[in-house]
């Protein structure tokens, strides 16, 4: 990475910063979802509505990690 321009770079940490938030998300999401069946079997009468899921990566999420691994990067 470190041959590339600024903007080639930050467009890698955005699209890095992106694909780890959205990996942290996929995953949370099937945890709820496993842990709303398992719940569902176990008591039928369990609210469905309750079950709170993971917010989806906003733009300002994705920004905000791609600065934290740009910090990381120019540590030294």
């Amino acid at each position: 990475m470190s041959s590339n321009n600024p903007y080639a770079l930050r467009a890698g940490l955005l699209q890095q910063a992106e694909g780890i938030l959205m990996q942290r998300y996929q995953v949370e999401t099937e945890r709820v979802t496993n842990h709303m069946h398992l719940s569902l079997e176990r008591d039928r009468t369990f609210d469905v509505d309750t079950v709170t899921y993971p917010t989806f990566p906003s733009t300002s999420d994705i920004i905000a990690e791609a600065e934290k691994l740009y910090a990381f990067v120019q540590k030294k």
